[in-house]
């Protein structure tokens, strides 16, 4: 289901933007309710409970409390929410480990369309 490895031995951190990879885009705006995404429940019981989640999004704070609402009722845990970012790229910057572990990896995935197990 995820399209790269990850080392056994470590932690992990995962960045995930909001819309359209864990909600409906735009979803809480067009049809006045968030709606979750196809198999996100599936890739998060998959995520180790010791592993960090940090959550991204260009939602303004106006929402902060429907979006935390609608998180906390459709069980998405999250260790860190970051509200208000720009709209536009996320650049994750990280250094190799000497060993030659690649520190990070990116994922892009299609629009509401969800995760495939």
């Amino acid at each position: 289901m995820i399209p790269f490895e990850l080392s056994n031995n470590l932690k992990h951190t995962w960045f995930f933007d909001l819309d359209g990879t864990i909600f409906k885009h735009n979803g809480l705006f067009d049809d006045g309710q968030d709606t979750l995404l196809p198999g996100v429940v599936e890739l998060w019981d998959m995520i180790p409970r010791d592993d960090v989640i940090v959550i991204t999004t260009a939602r303004e704070d106006n929402v902060r409390d429907a979006t935390l609402l609608f998180l906390k009722d459709s069980g998405i845990r999250y260790d860190h929410i970051l509200f208000g970012l720009p709209i536009g790229e996320r650049i994750v910057v990280n250094d190799d480990k000497p060993e030659g572990l690649l520190t990070a990896i990116a994922w892009n995935v299609k629009r509401n369309q969800g995760y495939q197990l």
